[in-house]
């Protein structure tokens, strides 16, 4: 097979990382190209203040700014490291912040990172500038430390170009060309066009930073990210550092309660500031190579927005007073509507990939994640759900949306940010037909890919099991109320409706349908009409890329319940090229209600033209029917563990289901419940959710979903890789289900799991069980400490909480309550 020809737009730290980790895998038909001079070119790297902390909510970031540590500081150029470990400080001014620093620390658990909270004196210590007055301790970790931008392009480009890449300074990219497959119709990248010629190509990246968006546009793709400025200044020289020989000799320094960052170069201080108003600025209007002052992605530093910065700099750090600011910068950086990278190939012209929105910190990661991807049809070290560019809602690529969410996401960029803590704006924007219904009922909304979900209803309040419901710790109860527990009892023991309308539909149809759904998937879904399966789709390497539900509602026309976006690229790419089969998205035009509860049936059938009895309408079934004068499709399907039905029918038509179903439901004493309920309910029944509980990174097996996975049915997407997995023998990890007796014990997910001192899993999923009066967590750990009965400790904040493995499901583990 001929090897692809690949084009890297870009030879900053994404670009040059890439055609190193290409260039390892033997790919050396690689070019990269940039409008500047190598490896200087006039981007975000060659600003770049270099700090490299490793602490991120997301396990893949943290482990892609592992490897770059890892790789970086194994890089020089001609004797000059690429890398100073000097460490990492954070310091806390606020009680607040402290605790969120003990948070941090257990992100770093979690993900295998080293690091400690310490007290104010060891903050003095470790920077002796810091006023012992104004810190009340800090998270230390020591492998953080200074990437040396420009010298780790010019390391990674020399050891590419020594395999044969071909590296081209000062070719700036005009257009990217494409041809139409005349058998599909679809756009293959052919060429990329600089002002020094015609570059063939069968596979072109972006990796061009701030001009992302002006390149992606070249193949009519929009990128979600806009560049903002951001200050960076430099004092002169601090007396108490005069002298100093080294670049940096103290740890890089974070003051997060102040949006501020520092970091030492001689004796001076590189003071960073993300406390200003946002500066956004058009990736068009950028100034080309040769009008720029000093370089196109620096410009000028407006000493007004600096002033509150440099104020409280003189506080934190006194002996900076007599140094002042010598010169600074507003430097251009990439923002994104989620604060995730941009990664993977156009949905609209094959070949164009992209690789962007990526800072330093995770430059290195970034470029073996895509050259793994581009290799091998996968990453193998890093999970990159959260990071697929082709993620987003169609609302969340609208120009103002976008601008309106990066500007908010530089705002918050330090702030302290609760699980729960809702989108503040732009909202509302997409809102299902039961809304209006929602808010007379005192609906608490969230937010979910756009749409307003109800959290928990006011209306709630006066259920005569609000006093009962335990109240958790602080943390856990920011965004919660005791109605949450309330509903999940009301849930289990009378009727409830749930809004499942944010649950993304697909519909695939055409004669093709069922044997494309069998490639696709991991159970036999070519079944009879009114069949409903659970099942999985992997990845080529085995993995999980998601859990979908899968509807045959007739021959050749299939519904499926999936997470997103990438679920319908992942189908899309693979659709069989002779037109037998269609995908497309009915989420708009649709709406969900989940009917479920033991009297759920009470309500239903009076109502319905059809017979809904478990003999007529078995578990995981459905059927067409009329409720009152609504035609749905009800599926008998549960997430919360009781009888009942998810119910869909045309946008137009969900008010006067909702309508419908409540007055029926009057006398039964039915209720609105929202997700905190759900939540709690599915963990009790054991249910995973993807991306939180089983992600990229995971096997059915190793998930605990190896039940959807008929090996026996033929060939499907990931069967071989999965079965030299199994061939392998036994997991080494399982997800674990943990109860902890205490309230006050129930935890957020993402926190570490203890087997004495040393930290061996982390939580996904948890919430307090109000059925079996526990808090719940799932967790992945070693298979052999995933044992029903083993005591293991969940590390909170500053303090353990003590739960033990246990068998699941937790609650009705014969499913009588869901068959009977």
């Amino acid at each position: 097979m001929t090897e692809p020809r690949v084009v890297i737009i870009g030879a900053g730290v994404v670009g040059a990382a890439l055609a190193d980790e290409l260039s390892r895998r033997g790919r050396t038909d690689v070019t990269v190209v940039d409008q500047g001079p190598l490896p200087a070119t006039g981007g975000s790297s060659s600003h770049a203040p270099g700090l490299v902390f490793q602490t991120n909510p997301s396990k893949a970031m943290t482990e892609m700014a592992r490897y770059t540590v890892e790789k970086f500081s194994a890089l020089d150029v001609d004797g000059q490291p690429c890398f100073l470990q000097v460490g990492g400080l954070e310091v806390a001014t606020t009680p607040e912040r402290l605790a969120e620093l003990h948070r941090r620390r257990g992100w770093l658990a979690s993900w295998g990172v080293e690091a400690r909270v310490v007290d104010a004196d060891e903050c003095v210590r470790l920077h002796p500038l810091v006023a012992r007055e104004r810190v009340l301790g800090g998270l230390h970790i020591p492998t953080d430390g200074l990437a040396k931008a420009v010298l780790a392009v010019e390391a990674q480009l020399r050891a590419a170009r020594e395999r044969g890449v071909r590296t081209l300074g000062g070719h700036e990219v005009l257009d990217i060309r494409s041809r139409t497959d005349a058998d599909t119709g679809e756009q293959h990248v052919t060429s990329v066009v600089t002002d020094h010629g015609e570059i063939p190509a069968d596979i072109v990246v972006c990796c061009a930073g701030i001009w992302g968006p002006k390149v992606a546009r070249m193949v009519g793709m929009e990128l979600p990210l806009t560049p903002l400025g951001h200050q960076l200044a430099w004092t002169g020289e601090v007396p108490a550092l005069a002298g100093q020989a080294e670049e940096a000799v103290r740890p890089i320094l974070r003051h997060q309660d102040a949006d501020l960052y520092y970091r030492d170069h001689y004796g001076r201080l590189g003071i960073g500031s993300y406390g200003h108003r946002p500066m956004p600025v058009s990736a068009d209007d950028i100034l080309p190579m040769k009008e720029a002052e000093e370089m196109p992605s620096v410009l000028r530093f407006t000493e007004d927005d600096f002033a509150e910065a440099w104020t409280e700099t003189q506080s934190l750090l006194p002996a900076t007073k007599e140094a002042g600011i010598a010169e600074g910068i507003n430097g251009l950086f990439s923002f994104t509507t989620d604060g995730m990278p941009l990664l993977g190939e156009s949905a609209r012209t094959k070949g164009f990939w992209v690789a962007e929105a990526v800072w330093v910190t995770h430059s290195a990661g970034v470029g073996r994640a895509m050259a793994e991807w581009l290799v091998d049809g996968y990453s193998s070290t890093f999970d990159l759900h959260e990071c697929d560019v082709n993620r987003f809602e169609e609302h969340q690529l609208a120009p103002e949306y976008v601008l309106a969410r990066d500007c908010r996401n530089f705002v918050e960029v330090y702030d302290i940010i609760h699980p729960h803590q809702p989108t503040a704006e732009p909202r509302p924007l997409r809102t299902s037909p039961f809304y209006e219904r929602q808010r007379e009922l005192g609906a608490v909304f969230l937010e979910a890919n756009g749409w307003e979900r109800p959290q928990w209803y006011t209306a709630n309040e006066n259920l005569p099991y609000v006093p009962e419901v335990p109240v958790p710790g602080d943390w856990a109860a920011r965004h919660w109320s005791p109605v949450v527990g309330a509903e999940a009892r009301a849930t289990r023991e009378g009727v409830a409706l749930y809004d499942m309308t944010a649950l993304k539909r697909l519909e695939v149809t055409g004669r093709g349908a069922a044997a494309f759904l069998q490639r696709m998937t991991t159970s036999n879904v070519d079944k009879s009409v009114g069949s409903v399966t659970y099942t999985l789709m992997l990845d080529h390497g085995g993995t999980v890329r998601s859990d979908i539900t899968v509807a045959r509602l007739a021959r050749d026309r299939y519904q499926i319940g999936a997470n997103g976006s990438v679920d319908l690229d992942w189908l899309t790419r693979h659709l069989p090229a002779d037109g037998t089969v269609q995908v497309r998205d009915i989420t708009a035009g649709t709406c969900c209600i989940g009917l479920w509860g033991p009297k759920a049936p009470d309500v239903l059938q009076p109502l319905a033209d059809r017979d809904f009895s478990n003999a007529s309408l078995k578990y995981f079934r459905a059927q067409r029917a009329h409720i009152g004068a609504v035609p749905v499709t009800a599926m008998r399907l549960s997430y919360v563990g009781e009888r009942g039905w998810e119910l869909y029918t045309g946008a137009d038509l969900g008010l006067k289901l909702w309508d419908t179903l409540w007055e029926a439901g009057r006398r039964a004493g039915i209720i609105a419940a929202g997700r905190g309920a759900f939540n709690s309910l599915r963990l009790e029944k054991g249910y995973r959710a993807f991306g939180t509980d089983m992600t990229y990174e995971h096997d059915p097996y190793e998930a605990g979903v190896g039940f959807a996975v008929r090996m026996d049915k033929g060939d499907f997407v990931g069967r071989a890789a999965l079965q030299r997995r199994v061939e392998a023998g036994e997991p080494r990890r399982r997800l674990a289900c943990l109860t902890a007796d205490d309230p006050a014990g129930v935890v957020m997910g993402k926190e570490p799991v203890y087997a004495g001192d040393t930290p061996v899993g982390y939580v996904t999923s948890a919430s307090f069980g109000h059925t079996i009066g526990k808090a719940i967590a799932y967790a992945w750990l070693p298979a052999e400490l995933a044992v029903p009965g083993r005591a293991v400790d969940i590390g909170y904040f500053d303090r353990r909480v003590r739960a033990t493995v246990t068998a699941e499901p937790l609650f009705d583990p014969e499913m009588k309550r869901l068959r009977g």
